[in-house]
């Protein structure tokens, strides 16, 4: 009887022990938790490298134009072409331009006129009239110059000296002389005030 008391004993002591020893080991270790069966994870592909875009092309700057060269004639002989050349061989046109009847008959009666009646084309210019035994072409102006006013009378000289000159210039570009013929000595006297190298050049026509 005594024996199995005692062995009793010794086991309530021992389950004891294992309880104690058990609650120590709870609250003096962390209590390790199962790790869960990890998942597969899923295989990720690689993101392709993205390339820069091309910069944009910049804008096209215009060159600068150089500097002009010197404005120089052409160097050496100029081909003129027989367009270019004046025609100077006089051409006679059987009528006067105009239809002035006192224009046309002062210059019909120049002296030594010789195509009366009509005007007498050369290098581009209808003439009123030529002398070729001194190869003379002759312009005709046939206002009444005396009785304009002052202020008239400067207006007309102004208007006809830039083209008699432009008229004489044709003329001797073809080796002819060139005179100018007028009514009037005030209308000469003014003229050649205004040019005075038309002098020697203008002429009074008495015979009109």
């Amino acid at each position: 009887m005594g024996a199995v008391i005692i062995t009793g004993v010794v086991a309530v002591g021992f389950a004891i022990k294992e309880a104690l020893d058990t609650y120590a080991e709870k609250r003096g270790r962390p209590q390790v938790r199962p790790v869960p069966e990890s998942r597969p994870v899923p295989e990720v592909k690689p993101v392709p490298e993205s390339r820069p875009a091309p910069p944009k092309p910049s804008p096209k700057k215009r060159p600068k134009p150089g500097p002009k060269e010197p404005d120089f004639p052409p160097i050496g002989p100029v081909e003129v072409t027989e367009r270019d050349r004046p025609r100077c061989e006089p051409v006679p046109v059987p009528y006067h331009l105009g239809g002035n009847k006192l224009h046309d008959k002062c210059a019909d009666r120049i002296p030594n006129n010789n195509f009366p009646g009509g005007d007498v084309f050369v290098n581009g210019k209808n003439f009123d009239a030529l002398q070729l035994a001194t190869r003379t072409l002759w312009e005709v102006k046939t206002d009444n110059f005396d009785i304009y006013t002052d202020d008239l009378q400067d207006i007309v000289v102004k208007s006809q000296v830039p083209k008699l000159r432009h008229e004489r210039a044709l003329a001797l570009a073809c080796g002819f002389d060139f005179h100018i013929g007028v009514r009037s000595e005030a209308h000469k006297e003014a003229l050649e005030d205004e040019a005075p190298d038309f002098q020697g050049h203008i002429v009074v026509m008495d015979w009109c």
